[in-house]
């Protein structure tokens, strides 16, 4: 399952936003009818997750941490607590709790970027610069491409 493409779309005024037909389509094909939102560990994005894809990344977390080390417990804690399931409706519809959209800053312009296995939900405006600098970003690549080394 691959998600690819940068898509605008806007909220209605409850929150709910139309996933992007593309994105509708895999899901489909895929067999997914669920989905997980969660707000972004690093950045001030959403990231939805189909049902199978959060659960691996639940069980590759979850191997990683002793349920006997209290940090790890935290750790486990925290990125599962304020997790939502979502359904799309018949319409291609699903509704991003308001608690998430002030978190994040979101207005009703957003954006949809599709990032491999998950699909990220930004406020348009936060996605109007480039993400890196244009140059740091061709070195990264560079380096990563051409060396077994780490971004720094």
């Amino acid at each position: 399952m691959r998600f690819l493409g940068n898509i605008e779309a806007r909220t209605d005024n409850k929150g709910r936003a139309f996933l992007p037909a593309q994105f509708r389509k895999i899901l489909q094909c895929n067999g997914e009818e669920r989905l997980v939102l969660r707000k972004d560990v690093f950045q001030p994005c959403l990231v939805l997750y189909p049902e199978s894809v959060w659960n691996m990344q639940l069980d590759t977390l979850r191997k990683r941490l002793s349920p006997w080390n209290k940090p790890h417990q935290q750790v486990f804690r925290q990125f599962i607590s304020d997790v939502e399931p979502l359904s799309i409706d018949g319409n291609g519809r699903f509704l991003i709790p308001k608690r998430y959209m002030k978190v994040i800053g979101m207005t009703q312009e957003i954006r949809f970027i599709g990032m491999d296995e998950t699909i990220e939900i930004w406020d348009a405006a936060k996605t109007e610069e480039p993400f890196m600098d244009l140059e740091d970003f061709g070195k990264a690549i560079e380096r990563l491409m051409n060396t077994d080394e780490d971004i720094k």
